[in-house]
């Protein structure tokens, strides 16, 4: 193509919105600088990858050096590497990351993306919740109204159905009779993915546009990283956030067991094999630093730019993107 006749060179976003992306930045940075929470800066690149089977990493590999064709994978998110430093000594700590996904692209999705992840030292998870409240108000500068609902309670609310005790084919019945018959098809032999195509069809588009949601207390089989209550055997101290029905993060009271995460790890990786998906290695490092002692603590995720999205009433990632995959 003649670079004359190249129209994919402007960015995708207004020269305003990268003023407000810069803004929410310094918005957070202030925030976490007022509570002596430690910015930090992991790797990109990783000799492993996430287990879970809906995540998909990009790969590489090194031509040059001692390591040559070793693969290297895109990390989906920070966190495994934060848990490493927090393991070390960092005490609380934040980090504004660059994070990748294959197969992720859509209204709300674009491969490369960006996270907000931290991390709190002997934060329960109603502490976290707490301070999350008090960093969405200040990065929409306003009051917002929200509402602390337990992942079951708003399941059986909308849906008749009660997680804790549903089978999948019980999941699968519901999705096709409100419409979607392809739903098996879509979540395969997976209860926790059963659950994630009923939330997000029939229960994520019915929340108020005006109520931030903390959702708790989900269902063992979606526990992830996260630890298993000690007062309820059917949950994992677990939430995620829903604005304008939105998803906009992802936080977990932290497991700190490595023999647990090992476990964990293992049945995911069988679940990848099941459904015919790429092996990937499993993070040593990750459950070596567990083994020599994560603190307690409770972390969170939060998507930046849908958030930056919900600030600015963007129909489209791609409007608060500079250059999208499509112009990558």
């Amino acid at each position: 193509m003649n670079s004359s006749n190249n129209k994919q060179w402007p960015p995708t976003c207004s020269a305003a919105l990268l003023y407000q992306r810069a803004e929410l930045y310094q918005t957070i940075r202030t925030f976490f600088v007022e509570r002596s929470v430690l910015e930090v800066d992991t790797p990109v690149l990783s000799s492993a990858a996430s287990c879970d089977m809906n995540l998909d990493s990009f790969s590489t590999k090194l031509n040059k050096g001692e390591q040559a064709s070793k693969l290297l994978y895109l990390q989906t998110s920070p966190e495994f590497a934060m848990k490493r430093l927090l393991a070390a000594g960092s005490g609380s700590i934040y980090q504004i990351a660059k994070s990748f996904r294959q197969g992720e692209r859509g209204r709300f999705h674009n491969p490369e993306f960006t996270l907000l992840e931290w991390y709190r030292v002997d934060f329960s998870l109603a502490d976290l919740i707490e301070e999350m409240i008090e960093l969405l108000m200040q990065c929409f500068s306003e009051n917002l109204a929200f509402r602390t609902v337990t992942y079951a309670d708003l399941f059986e609310q909308q849906t008749g159905i009660n997680p804790h005790k549903t089978t999948l084919d019980v999941l699968m019945q519901y999705a096709s009779e409100n419409g979607n018959p392809e739903a098996k098809g879509i979540c395969g032999d997976s209860l926790s993915n059963g659950l994630d195509y009923v939330f997000s069809q029939y229960i994520q588009t019915k929340l108020k546009n005006d109520l931030v949601y903390f959702v708790t207390d989900y269902p063992v089989c979606m526990a992830m990283l996260a630890k298993l209550s000690d007062e309820n055997t059917q949950t994992a101290k677990r939430f995620e956030v829903y604005f304008k029905r939105v998803e906009l993060a992802n936080g977990y009271e932290e497991l700190t067991d490595a023999k647990q995460q090992t476990e964990r790890f293992t049945a995911e990786l069988l679940e990848r094999e099941k459904e015919g998906l790429e092996s990937v290695p499993m993070d040593d490092n990750l459950l070596a630093a567990l083994e020599a002692g994560l603190p307690s603590c409770s972390g969170v995720a939060l998507g930046l730019d849908r958030l930056l999205m919900l600030m600015t009433d963007a129909s489209s990632i791609d409007e608060v993107l500079s250059f999208p995959i499509h112009r990558a």
